[in-house]
């Protein structure tokens, strides 16, 4: 870890906690500056604030004082889920104040490089490949940000010799100043939070801060699928990496229905892949194109592409049940993330669907349900998805009590051949405390199938 002199004596603001404002405010006390927690939990119900009271930080708890910037405070850094328009963000932007999120402070304090990732989909199955690919490599990576360890802590223990692989959300990448990755990767670019950003353009901004600080000497990995991605990184100074999908190109990485391109050159045979999927064969080009630009073997990349059957939740292959391949898509919770679990397969399928009532239509599903044989539904919506499934011309529906209950039903109606997958396209809370969960009963119940 560098030690970043630059806090020392300062008085920083960590405003909001969970996982991330804890390491922030921890790792600032360790630098010397004069630490304050703000949070809105009440001090008896944090144990967070507890601890860090006990180590000699300032804790204010339960309410976010109007005055609190009259302490005089240099920095803040603040929990990457509070808003701009949060009162107390906004009282710092017109002190002119800096507010920075953990990974900035990470950042300051590494002695390793960098590998960032973002995008609307596909950052957590692309650093995950980038993490495999280089941890087989002998490339010593760790991974940090949503996917693994906050980032402060990973920055604490990395040398240089080490590499930090990092999922980067666009409410990360709008607190940095001076993060420059060695390499960035942008997976693509769809409407999301547009509740927080407000337009597309902001949110798409956003996103760009990962390659804001970059130069000739970094590489910007982009998806040359999509011209608005384009348009985006052109006025990047990095340089720039294309990955295309769709056919052979003499730049960047590419990818037709045989083989994956290295500069136009073969590389590596498409049909040692594992994993399932158009949307997979970006995130592989995405990563396949950073562990080549970090120095990682075709083979150790190939090793890694022959055993990865997808990051838990996210089209994960479970189980060949009596030759029935089964899959775990728990964290699709949108229509669009279901719609791109299906396109996946060609096989006759079994969707296991629904969950929480938010009124949203199933009709962008439609063109995706061609190879759909059946369909069990749950949860809120589960009348709702039925009739949808009939209109698509699904012949057998059923409804179920539950996920667990719904693997046994569509173990029954399923055949030889066929792909079973929960691909939910709801959120989770009707029955659930989260996808994970969902998910984890599902894979509890689809092993018990004998």
């Amino acid at each position: 870890m560098i030690q970043y002199a630059n806090f020392q004596h300062k008085k920083v603001l960590v405003l909001g906690l969970a996982k991330s404002g804890v390491a922030a405010a921890e790792l600032l006390h360790e630098l010397g500056a004069f630490v304050t927690v703000n949070d809105s939990k009440p001090f008896e119900e944090n144990p967070q604030a507890q601890s860090l009271l006990q180590k000699g930080i300032t804790v204010i708890c339960g309410r976010h004082p109007e005055d609190l910037l009259d302490e005089g405070f240099e920095v803040i850094v603040k929990n990457p889920g509070i808003p701009y328009t949060n009162p107390i963000i906004q009282d710092a932007l017109n002190r002119q104040l800096p507010v920075i999120t953990e990974v900035e402070l990470a950042y300051l304090i590494s002695d390793a490089p960098f590998i960032g990732i973002t995008g609307t989909n596909g950052k957590t199955t692309t650093t995950t490949l980038v993490y495999e690919m280089l941890k087989n490599g002998n490339r010593n990576p760790l991974i940090a940000g949503n996917i693994g360890t906050v980032a402060c802590g990973v920055a604490k223990e990395a040398s240089k010799d080490d590499c930090i692989v990092i999922e980067l959300s666009s409410f990360q990448l709008m607190g940095i100043q001076t993060f420059k990755p060695k390499i960035a990767i942008l997976t693509n670019l769809y409407d999301a939070h547009l509740d927080y950003h407000g337009t597309f353009d902001e949110y798409a901004k956003a996103k760009l801060n990962i390659t804001k600080n970059q130069d000739e000497s970094d590489w910007l990995i982009y998806n040359a699928n999509q011209q608005i991605v384009e348009e985006y990184v052109k006025n990047s100074k990095a340089k720039k990496i294309p990955f295309q999908s769709t056919k052979r190109t003499e730049e960047g990485v590419s990818a037709d229905d045989q083989m994956i391109y290295w500069e136009g050159q073969p590389f590596i045979d498409r049909s040692i892949i594992a994993l399932p999927g158009k949307h997979n064969l970006e995130n592989i080009l995405a990563a396949v194109a950073a562990c080549i630009l970090y120095g990682c073997d075709k083979e150790k990349i190939e090793e890694v592409l022959q055993t990865f059957s997808g990051v838990r939740h996210r089209t994960q292959f479970v189980r060949n049940w009596q030759g029935r391949k089964i899959y775990n898509d728990s964290k699709a919770t949108n229509c669009l993330a279901t719609k791109v679990a299906l396109d996946a397969f060609k096989e006759p399928t079994i969707l296991i669907a629904g969950g929480l009532e938010r009124g949203h239509s199933f009709e962008e599903l439609r063109d995706s349900m061609k190879n759909v044989v059946g369909v069990v539904a749950f949860g809120q919506t589960k009348s709702r998805f039925i009739e949808f499934a009939k209109s698509c011309g699904v012949d057998t529906t059923i409804e179920a009590e539950n996920v667990e209950n719904a693997v046994e039903k569509a173990a029954a109606i399923s055949n030889t051949g066929n792909v079973i997958l929960l691909s939910p396209a709801c959120a989770s809370w009707d029955q659930y405390p989260n996808f994970e969960v969902r998910g984890d009963l599902f894979i509890e119940a689809v092993m018990k199938l004998n």
